[in-house]
């Protein structure tokens, strides 16, 4: 029984790691991750500067909807 919770559990973590990245929640903790891996990166961006970066790269091309 507890293996079957343990596994569920498991799964779950999983499940909602995945979620997260889906939809872009865990950007911030994937830029940590790469900014620890790179030697000589520079500084670390605060959450608050990380998001302004994504909305400044993600408008400053032009959109081609209409």
């Amino acid at each position: 029984m507890r293996r079957a919770a343990k596994n569920t559990l498991r799964f779950l973590r999983r499940f909602w790691r995945g979620l997260r990245e889906w939809c872009g929640d865990a950007a911030y903790e994937s830029y940590l991750r790469s900014q620890g891996t790179q030697s000589g990166s520079g500084r670390t961006l605060t959450p608050a500067e990380f998001y302004v970066e994504q909305l400044n790269r993600r408008y400053s091309r032009p959109s081609r909807c209409c």
